[in-house]
């Protein structure tokens, strides 16, 4: 069986603070990492070591390649946050950076090398991978979010379980979070599913509704959790009801 987990940067960075790490919730969202069989593919967001340097150089509207690299250079030091803790908390992590395995076309994926990433997972190895800028054959270049990068993964991998930590408990509606969503709710839900607290270039809360209901009509279901709450995380891999599950009608 195949995981795919993605912690969101509102966890692991202040987003409203140029490249602002927090060093608690990285060591304990390693730590509850850690404790889990290797068989998972970790992927996190960019935070504000990704989102406030892409929309310094107004990426990806404008081709900077100087904003690349800054952009790429800054997603990578969080990268290698998360892989130490990882390592520290006796895991096997492996960093991968989009920028160089991920082709993009009018800002989608077009193309993904998995293969290495299979590998990893096969060896007992656990993949990190992180939003970041990328090539776009269209575009120049652009920005592949982490919440792209979970479904094109989850469909690459075959995955069993799909799971998107956020710091809220799921979709809420009223204060209260969703059971669960389908498709057909998406109308009704629309004025009240917007962006994200913090500056983001990838389209906060509905953006990630958007990629992990594309997947369910692919036939693979996810849940959006609150990865804040210590223990969600193993619990939401394990399948314990909690967040909103996304599934197809």
């Amino acid at each position: 069986m195949t995981r795919v987990l993605k912690i969101g940067g509102s966890i692991l960075t202040d987003k409203n603070r140029d490249a602002a790490a927090r060093p608690e919730e990285i060591r304990r969202v390693a730590e509850e990492i850690a404790s889990l069989p290797d068989d998972l593919v970790l992927v996190h967001g960019a935070g504000s070591f990704g989102h406030i340097p892409a929309k310094r150089y107004c990426l990806p509207e404008s081709f900077s390649p100087e904003g690349l690299l800054l952009t790429h250079k800054s997603v990578v030091r969080l990268n290698d946050l998360l892989v130490e803790a990882l390592s520290r908390a006796g895991a096997s992590p492996m960093p991968v950076h989009p920028l160089s395995c991920t082709l993009l076309k009018d800002g989608r994926i077009e193309a993904f090398a998995v293969g290495p990433v299979k590998e990893m997972v096969r060896d007992g190895l656990l993949p990190v991978l992180h939003g970041d800028v990328a090539m776009d054959v269209s575009r120049k270049a652009g920005i592949v979010s982490g919440d792209q990068l979970v479904p094109c993964l989850a469909r690459s991998l075959g995955a069993e379980v799909v799971a998107v930590g956020t710091d809220v408990d799921g979709v809420l509606l009223s204060g209260s979070p969703l059971v669960e969503m389908t498709r057909a709710d998406m109308p009704s839900l629309a004025d009240a599913v917007g962006g994200s607290l913090g500056v983001d270039v990838t389209g906060g809360m509905k953006g990630k509704l958007l990629e992990l209901l594309d997947l369910a009509d692919d036939g693979i279901g996810s849940v959006i959790f609150n990865a804040s709450k210590e223990g969600n995380i193993s619990r939401a891999l394990q399948g314990e009801p909690l967040g909103t599950r996304v599934k197809s009608a």
